[in-house]
């Protein structure tokens, strides 16, 4: 955890700037541009990556992707440079926060996958290089999207205790509870042997 530098109200405040950023609807956008229809209404009705693929669209898909690390990268690299550490680990929680409940979609968000990385890549880029590569060897292993992304979640602190970042151990072990909350239905698929692999 880093120090506490900053007052109650500047952290408020980059607090709501990592939530309304993570809150903008990327998946949403991007399928209304590219003419896929309403995301809500299709597949599984998430507004991730995963969901925007089931359209078909891996151009639509891939921007998606991109676009959502960049709301966790912006919220951490933003509030480090103008506030400090501390405001910067909340800001990408906050960031993740609201992509996964955002207040404009009734609180239905994405299950934050991209978001995660994006904020540990700007937190602490070995750590988040190391948990994309451990979501890539994951989802080439096993072809399940979701299992990827619980595996790179719970890899997270291990990497951050083993690349020396253990400032952000906390948030690190906060954030993998948080992913694998918004994947406890594809757990339980994933235990049931219902859970669609990736293309399918």
């Amino acid at each position: 955890m880093p120090l506490i530098e900053n007052t109650a109200t500047v952290l408020l405040l980059w607090a709501a700037v990592g939530y309304l950023l993570g809150s903008v609807p990327f998946g949403i956008l991007v399928a209304r541009v590219f003419s896929l229809g309403d995301l809500r209404s299709i597949g599984s009705g998430n507004i991730g990556t995963t969901n925007v693929l089931r359209t078909g669209n891996k151009t639509a898909a891939a921007l998606t992707l991109l676009l959502d690390a960049v709301k966790g990268v912006a919220a951490v690299l933003l509030a480090r440079c103008f506030a400090g550490e501390d405001a910067a680990q909340l800001a990408g929680l906050m960031a993740f926060l609201g992509h996964c409940f955002p207040l404009w979609l009734g609180f239905k968000g994405g299950k934050g996958v991209a978001t995660f990385l994006g904020i540990l890549l700007a937190l602490a880029w070995p750590v988040g290089l190391a948990c994309c590569a451990t979501w890539l060897a994951a989802a080439l292993i096993w072809r399940f999207s979701s299992l990827a992304a619980v595996s790179a979640a719970a890899s997270s602190t291990i990497w951050m205790a083993l690349l020396g970042a253990r400032a952000e151990l906390l948030l690190g072990i906060i954030l993998t509870v948080l992913v694998f909350y918004t994947h406890r239905l594809n757990i339980e698929r994933l235990r049931n042997d219902t859970e669609p692999k990736i293309g399918q």
